[in-house]
């Protein structure tokens, strides 16, 4: 067999010896003659009407040019899945931190001055930041005219009823993730200029094909006049499929005809970008007396914030993954994803299977204590090998490892895996004197699992 080019061999990253010299170009590094610089005016309150006076901050030292939902040339919408995100908001803000004017100057620090000088005036609206009490009726509107509600999955399998009826134990519990935030090393910055009758923007993204069709359809242009560059990432993880200041830029660059580039603080980086969706958890499982897994029942609640993003498919995973690595017959599952006046929640790293294991894996725990079993014990009696069938109907027919993997790590934690090149010592574990190995076993797996 022939070898492989790139398949088992060490192959360098191209941005490796840039990245680790500290050549790497990364946006905020990046300067231009006659450049002027932007700064983003955002909302204070979470949901309202507001009006705007321009009139101190126009005067403002270096001031260029105040950009409002006015000065958008084409469609003032932008969004990963939805258009529901405006580029500048016209009349109605929605979350803390919307954008509702771009200030630009000749200084960085002239335009972050002037921002503080534009005077908001707002007519607050009633807001929620509960998913389920944003799914009640009457339950403020966060677009108007709009249901709260974007997205319902639902799992059905076998019968739930008759799963717990026939359990000797059942639980039921409720858990919560919480909002996170990416914190990226390098907070969003870009840059725009003109090139001919194209308009150039720099900017550290993670989908540049999709930046190049929102920043086209935002200011009116044909797509093929639109010129995303993608320089170094500094971090992502699912906050960058967003757009943030590149539809800005590129107004400014073509209304001014100067290079414009803006770069955010950190806090102005924790307002602008999606964060991870917070997952309210209610969880119900059934057992038998030998741990096998009969029943479960789950209601999932993502709280998406004031926009989209990828809430539909991030809900949909964490609907088909709440069931864990486990086999159950029996499944009734709904999951839901639903705007509130929150930041708004996005991509990041898991897409809703990050979430969900904080139910169902305390849940095998709790489950495992009432029935005298270990968490091992419970784990191994249930776990997916090949043949299983998934709550979805998925066969897995290959690369269904658990069995071995939670061997390996069940024996590493007490000691007995110098066949398998770990020992107690790697795994972060340590023999108690004087306790038995069943002791042990479960606390090492619970503390670890």
């Amino acid at each position: 067999m022939s070898t492989l080019k790139s398949v088992g061999q060490r192959i360098q990253r191209k941005d490796a010896r840039a990245k680790l010299t500290g050549t790497a170009l990364y946006p905020q590094d990046i300067e231009m003659e006659n450049c002027v610089y932007g700064a983003t005016v955002r909302s204070e309150i979470p949901h309202g009407y507001f009006t705007l006076d321009l009139t101190e901050a126009e005067k403002a030292p270096g001031v260029i040019r105040i950009f409002t939902a006015a000065d958008v040339t084409g469609h003032n919408v932008h969004g990963v899945l939805f258009k529901d995100h405006e580029v500048l908001c016209a009349r109605k803000v929605r979350r803390v931190g919307d954008p509702i004017a771009f200030v630009v100057a000749e200084t960085q620090a002239q335009a972050d001055d002037a921002c503080a000088l534009v005077k908001v005036s707002y007519e607050a609206l009633p807001a929620v930041f509960d998913p389920k009490e944003a799914m009640k009726e009457g339950a403020p509107q966060v677009h108007d005219g709009k249901d709260n509600l974007i997205y319902h999955y639902k799992c059905r399998r076998g019968d739930v009823t008759k799963g717990f009826a026939d359990s000797a134990v059942v639980i039921e519990r409720e858990y919560v993730s919480p909002f996170v935030d990416h914190v990226f090393l390098q907070p969003e910055s870009g840059l725009a200029y003109m090139e001919e009758d194209k308009v150039i923007v720099v900017a550290s993204t993670q989908y540049p094909h999709f930046d190049q069709i929102e920043v086209a359809e935002a200011i009116g242009w044909e797509l093929e006049q639109v010129v995303i560059l993608n320089p170094v990432v500094g971090g992502a993880f699912g906050g960058r499929e967003d757009i943030s200041m590149q539809i800005h830029l590129a107004l400014a660059t073509i209304a001014l005809g100067r290079p414009v580039k803006t770069t955010m603080a950190r806090e102005e980086s924790f307002y602008a970008h999606s964060k991870r969706h917070p997952v309210f958890m209610r969880l119900k499982v059934g057992a038998a007396e030998d741990g096998k897994l009969l029943a479960l029942e789950a209601e999932l609640h993502g709280d998406t914030g004031a926009y989209a993003s990828w809430a539909i498919n991030v809900m949909r995973k964490a609907g088909v993954h709440i069931t864990g690595p486990y086999e159950i017959e029996n499944v009734f599952v709904d999951s839901y994803s639903v705007y509130t006046n929150n930041p708004y929640a996005g991509a990041m790293r898991g897409f809703g299977a990050t979430q969900v294991p904080v139910a169902y894996e305390q849940h095998m725990d709790i489950l495992a204590e009432a029935l005298g079993m270990t968490p091992y014990e419970i784990r191994m009696k249930n776990l997916f090998r090949k043949g299983s069938v998934t709550a979805n109907g998925q066969v897995l027919t290959e690369s269904v490892p658990l069995e071995t993997c939670l061997e390996i790590l069940n024996q590493a934690m007490n000691g007995g895996s110098e066949a398998a090149g770990l020992d107690a010592a790697s795994s972060g574990t340590k023999a108690v004197p004087g306790s038995d190995s069943a002791a042990v076993q479960e606390r090492s797996v619970t503390e670890h699992a």
